[in-house]
Protein backbone atom coordinates (compact mmCIF):
# COMPACT_ATOMS: atom_id res chain seq x y z
CA UNK A 1 0.00 0.00 0.00
CA UNK A 2 1.27 3.32 -1.13
CA UNK A 3 1.49 5.78 1.50
CA UNK A 4 -1.14 8.51 1.09
CA UNK A 5 -0.33 12.46 1.19
CA UNK A 6 -2.40 14.58 2.92
CA UNK A 7 -4.40 17.65 1.57
CA UNK A 8 -1.88 20.19 3.16
CA UNK A 9 1.20 18.10 2.26
CA UNK A 10 -0.54 18.26 -1.60
CA UNK A 11 -0.40 22.12 -0.89
CA UNK A 12 2.98 22.58 -0.42
CA UNK A 13 5.22 25.20 -2.57
CA UNK A 14 4.38 23.49 -6.22
CA UNK A 15 5.91 25.39 -9.23
CA UNK A 16 5.35 24.26 -12.90
CA UNK A 17 7.87 25.81 -15.08
CA UNK A 18 6.75 26.71 -18.49
CA UNK A 19 8.68 28.42 -21.63
CA UNK A 20 6.36 31.43 -20.36
CA UNK A 21 7.76 31.38 -16.63
CA UNK A 22 6.34 29.79 -13.62
CA UNK A 23 3.04 28.73 -12.79
CA UNK A 24 2.08 28.97 -8.71
CA UNK A 25 0.29 25.97 -7.97
CA UNK A 26 1.33 25.99 -4.19
CA UNK A 27 -3.28 27.04 -3.27
CA UNK A 28 -5.17 27.37 -6.62
CA UNK A 29 -5.83 25.24 -9.14
CA UNK A 30 -6.04 25.74 -13.11
CA UNK A 31 -8.20 24.69 -15.97
CA UNK A 32 -6.57 23.53 -19.40
CA UNK A 33 -9.19 24.40 -22.22
CA UNK A 34 -9.37 21.50 -24.65
CA UNK A 35 -9.13 22.77 -28.51
CA UNK A 36 -9.16 19.85 -30.95
CA UNK A 37 -8.91 20.71 -34.37
CA UNK A 38 -9.80 17.35 -35.65
CA UNK A 39 -12.52 15.70 -37.44
CA UNK A 40 -12.70 12.89 -35.23
CA UNK A 41 -12.17 13.33 -31.14
CA UNK A 42 -14.62 11.54 -29.61
CA UNK A 43 -16.50 14.58 -27.86
CA UNK A 44 -15.74 17.55 -30.35
CA UNK A 45 -14.50 15.90 -33.64
CA UNK A 46 -15.28 18.76 -36.57
CA UNK A 47 -16.79 21.01 -34.29
CA UNK A 48 -13.80 23.58 -34.43
CA UNK A 49 -11.86 22.96 -37.65
CA UNK A 50 -10.34 25.70 -39.26
CA UNK A 51 -8.41 28.99 -37.68
CA UNK A 52 -11.32 31.21 -37.32
CA UNK A 53 -13.25 28.69 -35.52
CA UNK A 54 -10.85 27.43 -33.65
CA UNK A 55 -9.90 30.61 -32.04
CA UNK A 56 -13.33 31.82 -31.42
CA UNK A 57 -13.92 29.09 -29.45
CA UNK A 58 -10.34 29.55 -27.74
CA UNK A 59 -11.48 33.19 -26.78
CA UNK A 60 -14.54 31.58 -25.09
CA UNK A 61 -12.65 29.41 -23.46
CA UNK A 62 -10.41 32.19 -22.06
CA UNK A 63 -12.96 34.82 -21.24
CA UNK A 64 -14.87 31.35 -18.99
CA UNK A 65 -11.14 31.38 -17.13
CA UNK A 66 -9.29 28.40 -18.68
CA UNK A 67 -5.12 29.37 -17.87
CA UNK A 68 -3.95 27.29 -20.82
CA UNK A 69 -5.36 26.73 -23.94
CA UNK A 70 -4.48 22.75 -24.94
CA UNK A 71 -4.74 22.21 -28.69
CA UNK A 72 -4.63 19.25 -30.66
CA UNK A 73 -4.36 18.36 -34.66
CA UNK A 74 -4.48 14.41 -34.28
CA UNK A 75 -7.59 12.50 -32.18
CA UNK A 76 -6.79 10.07 -29.54
CA UNK A 77 -9.49 8.49 -29.14
CA UNK A 78 -9.88 4.97 -28.93
CA UNK A 79 -9.64 3.42 -32.03
CA UNK A 80 -8.22 5.85 -34.10
CA UNK A 81 -5.54 6.63 -36.60
CA UNK A 82 -2.69 8.19 -36.66
CA UNK A 83 -2.00 11.10 -38.96
CA UNK A 84 1.24 12.76 -40.35
CA UNK A 85 2.87 15.60 -39.04
CA UNK A 86 2.26 17.30 -41.65
CA UNK A 87 -1.60 17.28 -41.64
CA UNK A 88 -1.35 17.98 -37.50
CA UNK A 89 1.14 21.14 -38.24
CA UNK A 90 -1.72 21.90 -40.55
CA UNK A 91 -3.94 22.35 -38.76
CA UNK A 92 -2.43 23.44 -35.40
CA UNK A 93 0.03 25.95 -36.30
CA UNK A 94 -1.77 28.64 -37.66
CA UNK A 95 -4.08 28.38 -34.60
CA UNK A 96 -1.37 28.52 -32.06
CA UNK A 97 0.48 32.26 -33.66
CA UNK A 98 -3.14 33.40 -34.39
CA UNK A 99 -3.54 32.97 -30.46
CA UNK A 100 -0.22 33.95 -29.52
CA UNK A 101 -0.43 37.24 -31.47
CA UNK A 102 -3.55 38.00 -29.50
CA UNK A 103 -3.29 36.66 -26.03
CA UNK A 104 -0.20 36.04 -23.22
CA UNK A 105 -1.62 33.13 -21.42
CA UNK A 106 0.06 29.57 -21.96
CA UNK A 107 -0.51 27.41 -25.18
CA UNK A 108 -0.01 23.54 -24.73
CA UNK A 109 0.45 21.49 -28.09
CA UNK A 110 -0.90 17.81 -27.95
CA UNK A 111 1.04 16.14 -29.87
CA UNK A 112 3.47 12.92 -29.38
CA UNK A 113 5.51 14.15 -32.29
CA UNK A 114 8.72 15.87 -32.18
CA UNK A 115 8.63 17.34 -34.97
CA UNK A 116 5.38 18.44 -34.43
CA UNK A 117 5.99 20.06 -31.05
CA UNK A 118 8.90 21.96 -32.59
CA UNK A 119 7.02 23.95 -35.39
CA UNK A 120 4.34 24.56 -32.54
CA UNK A 121 7.19 25.89 -29.90
CA UNK A 122 8.10 27.94 -32.80
CA UNK A 123 4.92 29.53 -33.63
CA UNK A 124 4.66 30.49 -29.98
CA UNK A 125 3.69 27.03 -27.63
CA UNK A 126 4.47 26.72 -23.82
CA UNK A 127 4.29 23.39 -23.03
CA UNK A 128 3.99 19.78 -24.55
CA UNK A 129 1.33 17.47 -23.50
CA UNK A 130 2.52 14.02 -25.03
CA UNK A 131 0.26 11.03 -24.31
CA UNK A 132 2.82 8.82 -24.85
CA UNK A 133 4.66 10.18 -21.81
CA UNK A 134 7.84 11.06 -24.31
CA UNK A 135 8.18 7.98 -25.62
CA UNK A 136 6.76 7.33 -29.03
CA UNK A 137 9.17 10.19 -30.74
CA UNK A 138 12.75 9.73 -29.81
CA UNK A 139 13.53 13.13 -30.68
CA UNK A 140 10.58 14.53 -28.42
CA UNK A 141 12.55 14.95 -25.18
CA UNK A 142 15.51 16.80 -26.90
CA UNK A 143 13.02 18.97 -27.99
CA UNK A 144 11.32 19.61 -24.91
CA UNK A 145 14.69 20.10 -23.38
CA UNK A 146 16.02 22.50 -25.73
CA UNK A 147 12.91 24.99 -25.61
CA UNK A 148 12.77 24.96 -21.85
CA UNK A 149 8.93 24.02 -22.26
CA UNK A 150 6.71 22.97 -20.14
CA UNK A 151 6.06 19.16 -20.23
CA UNK A 152 2.95 16.70 -19.50
CA UNK A 153 4.16 13.34 -19.15
CA UNK A 154 0.75 11.00 -19.57
CA UNK A 155 0.30 7.39 -18.92
CA UNK A 156 -0.90 5.18 -21.44
CA UNK A 157 -0.93 1.21 -22.18
CA UNK A 158 -0.65 0.83 -25.93
CA UNK A 159 -1.43 2.89 -28.23
CA UNK A 160 -4.84 4.79 -29.37
CA UNK A 161 -5.82 2.50 -31.98
CA UNK A 162 -5.85 -0.54 -29.51
CA UNK A 163 -4.90 0.19 -26.15
CA UNK A 164 -8.98 -0.59 -24.77
CA UNK A 165 -8.10 -3.99 -25.79
CA UNK A 166 -8.72 -5.51 -22.39
CA UNK A 167 -6.03 -3.69 -20.50
CA UNK A 168 -4.59 -5.75 -17.29
CA UNK A 169 -2.51 -4.25 -14.37
CA UNK A 170 -1.51 -6.12 -11.05
CA UNK A 171 -1.91 -2.76 -9.55
CA UNK A 172 -2.94 0.12 -11.52
CA UNK A 173 -2.10 2.42 -8.64
CA UNK A 174 1.43 1.17 -8.22
CA UNK A 175 2.25 0.75 -11.79
CA UNK A 176 1.07 4.33 -12.70
CA UNK A 177 2.99 5.92 -9.87
CA UNK A 178 6.36 3.52 -10.89
CA UNK A 179 5.76 4.86 -14.66
CA UNK A 180 5.79 8.51 -13.58
CA UNK A 181 9.45 8.12 -11.29
CA UNK A 182 11.08 6.02 -14.02
CA UNK A 183 10.29 8.76 -16.49
CA UNK A 184 10.85 11.62 -14.53
CA UNK A 185 14.14 9.89 -13.82
CA UNK A 186 14.85 9.02 -17.78
CA UNK A 187 13.72 12.97 -18.68
CA UNK A 188 15.96 14.50 -16.46
CA UNK A 189 18.68 12.74 -16.96
CA UNK A 190 17.96 13.95 -20.74
CA UNK A 191 18.03 17.70 -19.93
CA UNK A 192 14.34 18.63 -18.98
CA UNK A 193 14.13 20.26 -15.76
CA UNK A 194 12.04 18.16 -12.92
CA UNK A 195 10.03 21.18 -12.16
CA UNK A 196 9.11 21.38 -15.98
CA UNK A 197 6.90 18.30 -15.63
CA UNK A 198 3.85 17.57 -14.52
CA UNK A 199 2.06 14.12 -14.95
CA UNK A 200 -1.49 12.56 -16.15
CA UNK A 201 -2.30 9.18 -14.87
CA UNK A 202 -3.92 8.66 -18.60
CA UNK A 203 -7.71 8.35 -17.58
CA UNK A 204 -9.11 6.42 -20.35
CA UNK A 205 -5.90 5.29 -21.63
CA UNK A 206 -5.45 1.83 -21.59
CA UNK A 207 -7.67 1.64 -18.36
CA UNK A 208 -10.77 -0.03 -18.04
CA UNK A 209 -13.36 1.85 -15.65
CA UNK A 210 -12.51 -0.06 -12.85
CA UNK A 211 -9.02 0.77 -13.17
CA UNK A 212 -10.32 4.59 -13.90
CA UNK A 213 -12.03 4.35 -10.44
CA UNK A 214 -8.89 3.03 -8.56
CA UNK A 215 -6.96 6.12 -10.01
CA UNK A 216 -9.53 8.72 -8.94
CA UNK A 217 -9.23 7.65 -5.72
CA UNK A 218 -5.50 7.78 -5.25
CA UNK A 219 -4.70 11.09 -7.16
CA UNK A 220 -3.17 12.06 -4.03
CA UNK A 221 -0.46 9.10 -4.25
CA UNK A 222 0.38 9.43 -8.04
CA UNK A 223 2.83 12.35 -9.23
CA UNK A 224 6.40 12.40 -7.59
CA UNK A 225 6.63 14.57 -4.61
CA UNK A 226 6.41 18.09 -5.74
CA UNK A 227 5.27 17.74 -8.75
CA UNK A 228 1.28 18.34 -9.75
CA UNK A 229 -1.21 15.84 -11.62
CA UNK A 230 -3.03 16.86 -14.77
CA UNK A 231 -6.56 15.34 -14.38
CA UNK A 232 -8.09 14.66 -17.81
CA UNK A 233 -11.39 13.17 -17.06
CA UNK A 234 -13.83 15.56 -19.21
CA UNK A 235 -16.75 13.76 -20.74
CA UNK A 236 -14.48 10.06 -21.26
CA UNK A 237 -16.84 7.24 -22.17
CA UNK A 238 -16.53 5.67 -18.80
CA UNK A 239 -18.72 7.99 -17.22
CA UNK A 240 -21.29 7.36 -20.15
CA UNK A 241 -21.06 3.68 -19.48
CA UNK A 242 -21.52 4.12 -15.51
CA UNK A 243 -24.52 6.86 -16.12
CA UNK A 244 -25.55 5.15 -19.14
CA UNK A 245 -24.89 8.31 -21.16
CA UNK A 246 -24.17 7.93 -24.54
CA UNK A 247 -24.04 11.93 -25.47
CA UNK A 248 -20.75 13.07 -24.59
CA UNK A 249 -21.69 16.95 -24.32
CA UNK A 250 -24.03 15.60 -21.10
CA UNK A 251 -21.49 14.06 -19.06
CA UNK A 252 -20.12 17.72 -18.02
CA UNK A 253 -22.14 17.98 -14.73
CA UNK A 254 -20.57 14.64 -13.80
CA UNK A 255 -17.12 16.00 -14.99
CA UNK A 256 -17.42 18.33 -12.51
CA UNK A 257 -17.92 16.14 -9.96
CA UNK A 258 -14.71 14.02 -10.17
CA UNK A 259 -13.17 17.70 -10.72
CA UNK A 260 -14.07 18.98 -7.45
CA UNK A 261 -13.18 15.58 -5.60
CA UNK A 262 -9.76 15.69 -7.37
CA UNK A 263 -9.23 19.52 -6.15
CA UNK A 264 -10.17 17.97 -2.24
CA UNK A 265 -7.17 15.67 -3.31
CA UNK A 266 -4.44 18.02 -4.01
CA UNK A 267 -5.37 17.79 -8.17
CA UNK A 268 -3.96 21.11 -9.38
CA UNK A 269 -4.45 20.85 -12.93
CA UNK A 270 -7.67 20.05 -15.04
CA UNK A 271 -8.24 19.55 -18.65
CA UNK A 272 -11.81 19.81 -19.45
CA UNK A 273 -14.11 20.66 -22.16
CA UNK A 274 -16.56 23.29 -20.55
CA UNK A 275 -14.51 25.63 -18.70
CA UNK A 276 -16.75 27.68 -16.73
CA UNK A 277 -18.54 25.04 -14.94
CA UNK A 278 -15.19 23.61 -13.80
CA UNK A 279 -13.82 27.07 -12.86
CA UNK A 280 -16.76 27.90 -10.79
CA UNK A 281 -16.40 24.82 -9.08
CA UNK A 282 -12.96 24.79 -8.49
CA UNK A 283 -13.00 28.17 -6.56
CA UNK A 284 -15.93 27.37 -4.31
CA UNK A 285 -13.60 23.79 -3.56
CA UNK A 286 -11.12 26.48 -2.83
CA UNK A 287 -13.48 28.33 -0.89
CA UNK A 288 -14.35 26.17 1.33
CA UNK A 289 -11.21 24.71 1.87
CA UNK A 290 -9.73 27.68 2.91
CA UNK A 291 -7.54 28.65 0.38
CA UNK A 292 -9.41 31.04 -1.53
CA UNK A 293 -9.25 34.90 -0.28
CA UNK A 294 -12.81 36.35 -0.41
CA UNK A 295 -13.34 39.80 -1.81
CA UNK A 296 -16.02 40.67 0.60
CA UNK A 297 -17.72 39.26 3.52
CA UNK A 298 -20.11 36.42 2.37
Amino acid sequence: MLPRRTLQAANCAMIWKTRRGSLDLTHHSRVMGILNITPDSFSDGGAHSGSAAALAHARRMISEGAEIIDIGGESTRPGSQPVSADAEMERVLPVIAGLRAEWDGLISIDTSKAAVAAAALQAGADIVNDVSGLQADPGMAEVCAASGSGVVVMHMRGVPRTMQDAPQYEDVVAEVRGFFVDRMRSLVDAGIRREAMCFDPGIGFGKTPEHNLVLLRSLDVLAPAGNSILLGVSRKSFIGKILGTQDPALRDWSTVAITVLAREQGVMLHRVHAVRPNVEALRMTEAVLGVLQLSSPP
